[in-house]
């Protein structure tokens, strides 16, 4: 008699374990994916950049030493168109008029914004409203402000010298008077410019801890105290930095002049930029017109390096 085998169970091959696909790879390739879309918009920008800015700009400081006019070949001249605007008559005045409109545009046009942020704090009902009103003229094209203080200054219909007539007053020559020109632009300048700043002043204002007016007005300072020894040092940073912004943008001042008073009378209103304009399509000298802006720029950018240098250290601080 023959014994059963004994069946043993028939050991399958081992399986090897399937790993699970790892998520860093995964992960990785979206973050690449995501890198790359980013990249392709900023290529966007940065060729929007180098056509219409930079390559400009660096077109004109080899045309500013070169005499360049449309149709022609350029030729190599150095230094020659600097002399020559630098001698002209016309650049002393653009100058003059320039630095006496900035200085006269920190005067008016820096103080009036600060003190209506002021106001607008202070106030209790209707804030959106004035906020509104303020900004305003902001959202006016500026040559179509520019046209519309023209018709205000104009001396024989035009609504200043007709609320002056109408209260009895003596009239004035406004832009047509070479001592009143240059203000009846500043004015223009503020009221068309003056709403940003108004809106910045016043988010600086209401930063400002409500803790420390409580403390001036036990210590009993008044209105003006309160501004002097709580308001200013606590803005001042915001002032500084819209102080020198100001300056660079009211150094590049156009619109007004071109519009209102095409630079007169007597030259009284030829700011930097529309010399600039004139030397480029009036007396077709681009070579002249580039080393201008070369000047130009070089202030500028001094203005601008303390602009950044200043926000870097308080970003800093």
């Amino acid at each position: 008699m023959t014994k059963t085998a004994e069946r043993r169970p028939v050991e399958e091959p081992a399986a090897h374990p399937v790993q699970a696909p790892s998520p860093v790879g995964g992960r990785g390739r979206r973050r690449l994916a995501d890198q790359a879309r980013a990249h392709a918009f900023l290529l966007g920008g940065l060729v929007c950049f180098a056509l219409f800015s930079w390559y400009p700009a660096i077109r004109a400081v080899v045309i500013a030493f070169q005499k360049y006019t449309p149709g022609s070949s350029p030729e190599w001249v150095g230094t020659a168109n600097f002399t020559r605007v630098w001698h002209d008559p016309e650049f002393t005045a653009a100058w003059r008029n320039t630095l006496t409109f900035t200085l006269l545009a920190l005067l008016i046009g820096f103080a009036v914004p600060f003190v209506l942020a002021l106001v607008l704090n202070e106030l209790r009902h209707a804030k959106a409203f004035f906020r509104v009103v303020v900004y305003l003229p902001v959202m006016i094209p500026p040559v179509v402000s520019a046209l519309l203080w023209k018709w205000f200054y104009d001396p024989g219909a035009g609504l200043a010298d007709e609320t002056l007539r109408f209260l009895h007053l003596p009239t004035s020559n406004w832009t047509n008077g070479t001592d009143t020109a240059l203000i009846s632009l500043v004015i223009v300048a503020t009221w068309a410019n003056m709403g940003g700043t108004v809106l910045v002043y016043l988010a600086a204002l209401q930063s400002i801890p409500g803790e420390l007016y409580e403390a001036a007005e036990l210590d009993g300072a008044n209105l003006l105290q309160r501004i002097r020894h709580v308001t200013v040092p606590q803005t001042r940073f915001v002032i500084l930095m819209l102080m020198l912004l100001q300056i660079i943008a009211t150094m590049q001042l156009f619109t007004e002049p071109f519009v209102i008073t095409g630079g007169g009378p007597e030259n009284a209103t030829v700011t930097v930029l529309y010399l600039i304009y004139k030397y480029a399509f009036l007396y077709n000298d681009f070579g002249g017109a580039c080393a201008l802006s070369v000047m130009l720029l070089v202030l500028l950018g001094a203005f601008s390096a303390v602009y950044l240098r200043l926000t870097r250290a308080e970003g800093d601080a």
